[in-house]
């Protein structure tokens, strides 16, 4: 069916303010009529198919391509692969169509943003392996990602037509990766509204409660922001600077976080915005010395907290992320923070990727920066080698690092990690070989274990044995990517080689009593040994963890009825958890559906809750709708995520282990009062209490067993009006 004249109409509308935003990276007629070729191709494959608002297929690539030149500042190649993104996925064209009229680079970008077909492993994901191709581009071009990242905020823009399994598929996805890959990128402003808009589907109510307080505080925020920016705007002034000076409100979903992490109310949170300066910067002196002389001249103003200065313009973040932060004491005794930047860092810090090669290319450098470095680093991390996608996800996500230190090495070169990196990580960033062999560090002159958390500023050499070697236990340890493939990878060609040994073994142990049929023999040997696999036998014997010497007893006795018994407590303890219900999952044969509740997050009856289904055991794994592994779950299979299905029974009496955090101001009695609220007023049985005072103040841990979340929030609020106790918060769960 072909598009009506009101179709056509918006069509032609959004194609021609599309043209007016191109007007800035068009050089000539000849890159304006490049656009139109793909716009009208992509108007013919597309004719006459809908989006699920009943709005124009089209009206999406174009916005897309809209996001991709005004809000990224990308150029024309990457205006024409937007509007041709879903033309192969979609229609009948294909790759080879695209590089024969459009050409290769095209080609390889639309290939790029094209999801991929076919069949796949059915032990993986199909998400995961999608968004492994995806990223895979980062090794050419890093258009490519920017694109997709402007195809989904599209699409999260547009959510609210898609039926709600979608939603926190999508929503998944997004938090997941889709979010931080953005800020790695430097596109602070779509990172934040892609977790804005995550936050409004999956958490709606609480998205609207802020909102509205945010708006009922709006005059008197701007009054007090006015009030605080009157003396600076006057030294600026004087100080002859061209500046743009403004008050920015924190995100929604940055306001909820912090709500969430301190579990504190709205009401509480008085950092809810931040001041920023924007100025234009002369030729003499350098930015960096106009940037402190601004934030001198503030200094002379408002007292600064000394422990929340961040000096991004000496050492920029690897997004490219360069502004001098500072909190002040403002007016009424509030903090403020106030970031100083040029309107270089303010394209930088707005635009990121696309601006930061735009300047790059103007001042002719060549040279590395933070923002090249990691960029190499991801490029090393997709090239490593990784078993499949799930784990290579996975292991990419590492590399979105949040927040990092600065170390240096002996001979004092400077090496970024991530926050909790290990002194094993360190070693690993110098060189896989020297990871390989360390066995501890010299930290600031100082012996420490190799698994010892460095900080900004430490001085570290590494120590190496030749006959060292990498551990299991240090995938517990390690935060970096390319720590965690070098350790698997060496621990996979050892385990491959012990295999093949403990096999030899096997056999030739076998052979002694004369058996060749080594299946019977594995049903009897497997759990005698406690493995789980051939592969788990071969490797622990070529390991010299298991011994061969009683193999013959094992092999003459009759274990069929021990074995049986451990299929039954197997499946009894996989019996369906007390305490839920369903109402419409689907099961196969009349078996009923195995609930077992995520121990990552450990939700309590009255808590929001979504099930995920393990592909490989059936079984539903109940999370918290906040839980951030539900939220990598959903990234890689989004169709296993159950949400409106499953409900608290009210009918299930049971006991979960919950406990409670708590600090204050110590006084004499106040153990007797906790304890007397919670075994006489609420009738709840303690476990245990542990509490230790120092200096006046207390701090403690209550464990206790309650029935739902609606019984612990009562507890927590009787324990708020307690005299002394300034803070109360719900600790980590666990069910009994």
């Amino acid at each position: 069916m072909d598009y009506d004249k009101e179709d056509e109409r918006l069509i032609e509308q959004a194609f021609e303010d599309l043209l007016d935003s191109c007007n800035k990276i068009c050089k000539n007629e000849e890159d304006r009529n490049f656009i139109k070729r793909a716009f009208f191709l992509a108007k013919e494959a597309h004719q006459g198919v809908r989006r699920r608002s009943g709005e124009p297929y089209l009206l999406h690539p174009i916005a897309v391509a809209k996001i991709v030149v005004d809000e990224i500042g990308l150029g024309v190649k990457s205006v024409v692969a937007a509007l041709l993104h879903d033309v192969v996925e979609d229609t009948d064209y294909t790759v080879e169509d695209m590089e024969r009229i459009f050409g290769p680079k095209i080609a390889y970008m639309v290939d790029g943003l094209t999801k991929m077909s076919g069949v796949f492993n059915a032990d993986t994901s199909a998400q995961a392996e999608y968004f492994r191709k995806v990223l895979l581009t980062l090794s050419d071009d890093v258009r490519v990602i920017l694109i997709k990242i402007a195809d989904r905020l599209h699409n999260m823009r547009t959510l609210g037509f898609m039926p709600r399994d979608k939603q926190i598929k999508i929503t998944g996805e997004t938090i997941h990766l889709f979010a931080p890959l953005a800020y790695r990128l430097g596109l602070f402003p779509i990172k934040s509204e892609l977790e804005d808009l995550c936050m409004k589907y999956r958490f709606p109510e609480e998205y609207e409660s802020i909102a509205r307080k945010i708006q009922e505080s709006e005059s008197e925020r701007k009054e007090y922001i006015d009030r605080f920016c009157k003396p600076i705007i006057e030294a600026l002034d004087k100080n002859h600077i061209q500046y743009e000076i403004s008050g920015r409100i924190k995100s929604i979903y940055s306001i909820w976080m912090k709500m969430q992490r301190k579990q504190i109310p709205f009401e509480e949170i008085y950092d809810l915005f931040a001041v920023r300066i924007v100025f234009k910067a002369v030729p003499f002196p350098s930015e960096k010395t106009q940037c402190w002389q601004i934030y001198s001249s503030i200094t002379d103003i408002y007292a600064p907290k000394p422990d929340r200065l961040r000096d991004w313009i000496s050492m920029p973040k690897a997004n490219g992320y360069e502004a001098l932060h500072s909190t002040v004491m403002g007016p009424d005794g509030t903090w403020v923070e106030v970031q100083i930047r040029t309107d270089r860092m303010e394209e930088i810090a707005e635009r990121g990727f696309a601006a930061h090669w735009k300047y790059k290319r103007a001042t002719l450098s060549q040279s590395d920066d933070a923002f090249d470095l990691w960029l190499g680093k991801i490029r090393d991390a997709l090239n490593g080698p990784t078993e499949n996608a799930v784990e290579f996800l996975d292991n990419f996500k590492l590399s979105l690092y949040t927040s990092e230190i600065a170390v240096f090495t002996p001979k004092g070169e400077q090496r970024h990690l991530p926050f909790g990196a290990t002194a094993l990580d360190f070693a690993y960033d110098i060189h896989t070989k020297i990871g390989n062999k360390a066995i501890g560090a010299k930290i600031n002159h100082k012996i420490e274990p190799i698994t010892q958390t460095i900080k900004s500023g430490d001085q570290i050499e590494i120590i190496t044995a030749d006959n060292a070697k990498p551990k299991a236990e240090w995938l517990d340890v390690v935060t970096t990517t390319k720590a965690k493939q070098a350790i698997t990878s060496f621990l996979k060609r050892e385990r491959q080689n012990n295999i093949e040994h403990g096999l030899a073994l096997f056999e030739e142990q076998l052979a002694k009593y004369n058996i060749t049929m080594k299946g019977r023999a594995l049903r009897k040997v497997l759990p005698a040994y406690g493995c789980r696999n051939k592969d788990e036998l071969y490797s622990k014997i070529g390991a010299g963890i298991i011994s061969l010497d009683n193999l013959d007893k094992i092999l003459r006795t009759n274990s069929t009825s021990k074995i049986l018994k451990f299929w039954t407590l197997w499946r009894d303890s996989s019996a369906d958890e007390e305490g839920f219900d369903t109402e419409s999952s689907t099961t196969n044969s009349g078996d009923e559906e195995k609930f077992v509740i995520a121990t990552c997050c450990n939700p309590l009856p009255g808590d929001s809750v979504v099930g995920f289904k393990d592909p490989a055991s059936g079984r539903i794994f109940v999370h918290k709708a906040t839980c951030d592994e539900l939220n990598r779950l959903a990234s890689l299979f989004g169709k296993n995520i159950i949400k409106d299905q499953i409900k608290w029974s009210q009918h299930k009496a049971i006991s979960y282990l919950s406990t409670i955090e708590l600090r204050g101001i110590d006084r004499m009695g106040l153990l007797l009062e906790i304890s007397h609220i919670v075994s006489e007023d609420f009738s709840i049985n303690i476990r245990e209490v542990n509490i230790s005072s120092h200096d006046g103040i207390f701090e403690g841990n209550l464990s206790i067993y309650v029935q739902d979340t609606d019984a612990l929030n009562a507890l927590m609020d009787k324990f708020r009006q307690v005299k002394g106790i300034e803070s109360v918060k719900r600790g980590s769960d666990h069910k009994e």
